[in-house]
């Protein structure tokens, strides 16, 4: 980004596009690491969310699922 004029803006809209909640930059085992907090309602949105840090920013992408205390009570009573 420091190198590219539009680094920040391509950044932007990618946070924007997503509908980020939140978002995060900081280092990780000397690599330059960007989180981000979004809503993904299903799988299939994966493409949606990736790509465009694929093929923009030659990106490694990681999903990790979280769940909210809510989604933790619907997930006990279907386990039941």
């Amino acid at each position: 980004m420091v190198k590219d004029p539009n680094g920040l803006k391509i950044l932007e809209d990618y946070i924007s596009k997503i509908k980020a909640e939140a978002s995060y930059f900081y280092e990780e085992d000397g690599d330059r690491t960007f989180l981000f907090i979004a809503d993904m309602a299903s799988a299939d949105m994966i493409p949606v969310f990736a790509e465009p840090l694929f093929q923009g920013l030659n990106a490694k992408v990681e999903f990790h699922p979280a769940m909210t205390l809510e989604d933790v009570k619907r997930g006990i009573q279907k386990a039941k």
